[in-house]
């Protein structure tokens, strides 16, 4: 994928990740597509381990698998930024 398809993809997976966990998270635009591309790494680091697929190419899989990845690393970004 080109950098801009990785940029929207990882918008659109960061943005759905944010609309399905709940709370605060405080984050731009900007934030959310950086957190969508790390959650596709992640997604597809974990896909490809569990032999679910890649997010090689625009599908439903990999976008799903982007949204998982997405979520973890929104989860672990609200663990580390919680107030004790």
């Amino acid at each position: 994928m080109g950098i801009l398809t990785w940029i929207i993809f990882g918008l659109i997976a960061g943005a759905l990740a944010k609309a399905i966990m709940p709370g605060n998270q405080g984050m731009g635009w900007i934030m959310t597509i950086i957190l969508g591309i790390v959650g596709a790494f992640v997604g597809g680091w974990i896909g490809t381990l569990l032999n679910l697929g890649t997010v090689e190419d625009f599908s439903l899989g990999s976008m799903a698998l982007a949204v998982v990845g997405a979520l973890i690393v929104l989860w672990v970004f609200g663990m580390a930024n919680r107030k004790r």
